[in-house]
């Protein structure tokens, strides 16, 4: 990560999911951007978040720190494509407040409004798994409030904010919902609307993390660290930023 402008790190699972994401348009970034593969499961996703964000360098140490990737949808009515916005992560390990909901989910809403698609954006909990969620037990986390369920966002913001103060979020694509299960994550036929959602979302990423580097300001009551440049410039990043 870079020093200079606070770098925006967006933590992924997959290789689908980063292949879709370096598929996006990093023309109004706000910083230096990672798109960090963390491999899949909580384990692998704080190993990755806790290296990235321990690297030498103060631009490390300020990084914002999205989750993205593919989720699972737990409210009947959800379809893949749709996005969840999390208020909070949680586990079995307690949970993790989002900064810049509100922001999140009214940039995605615009974007959603301007595509060809329909998707529909969710706020809620999102809720952590060490497993693929199926049936029955997709329906008892949707009992305890949980909107959908991922295995990495949870970890990915806990390890965030272990490192430091800074603003975390989680968005995720719906690939698969109580009406429309798939076999496996992998499957073209149910992931192609994720995939093609996923791959344009990049500008509300840009837009919370501006809104996190305004002097003074504040992402749903969570001020931005003093010191933070405070600077809108959009920089395309290197290849190796994007990597």
């Amino acid at each position: 990560m870079g020093e200079g402008q606070a770098p925006l790190l967006i933590a992924c699972a997959l290789g689908i999911e980063r292949f879709a994401l370096r598929r996006g348009d990093f023309g109004e970034a706000a910083g230096p951007v990672t798109v960090e593969r963390t491999g899949m499961g909580p384990l692998a996703a704080e190993r990755a978040v806790t290296r990235a964000l321990g690297e030498t360098g103060a631009g490390a140490a300020r990084a914002a720190v999205i989750a993205t990737g593919f989720c699972a949808g737990l409210a009947p009515g959800m379809h893949p494509g749709d996005l969840v916005v999390a208020e909070e992560t949680r586990d079995g390990t307690g949970r993790t407040p989002c900064t810049g909901t509100a922001v999140l989910a009214d940039a995605l809403t615009r974007l959603a409004r301007a595509g060809p698609g329909r998707s529909t954006v969710h706020t809620g909990p999102l809720v952590g798994s060490d497993h693929v969620v199926r049936g029955a037990e997709r329906a008892r986390l949707h009992a305890t409030g949980g909107i959908a369920v991922d295995m990495e966002s949870a970890a990915t913001l806990r390890s965030a904010v272990a490192a430091g103060v800074r603003p975390v979020a989680a968005v995720r694509v719906v690939v698969d919902a109580p009406e429309h299960e798939l076999v496996r994550i992998g499957t073209l036929r149910g992931g192609i609307s994720a995939f093609r959602v996923l791959r344009t979302i990049l500008p509300a990423f840009f837009t919370w993390h501006r809104s996190s580097l305004l002097p003074g300001g504040e992402l749903d009551g969570h001020a931005a660290p003093t010191d933070h440049p405070g600077c809108d410039v959009s920089l395309r990043p290197e290849s190796d930023q994007a990597s």
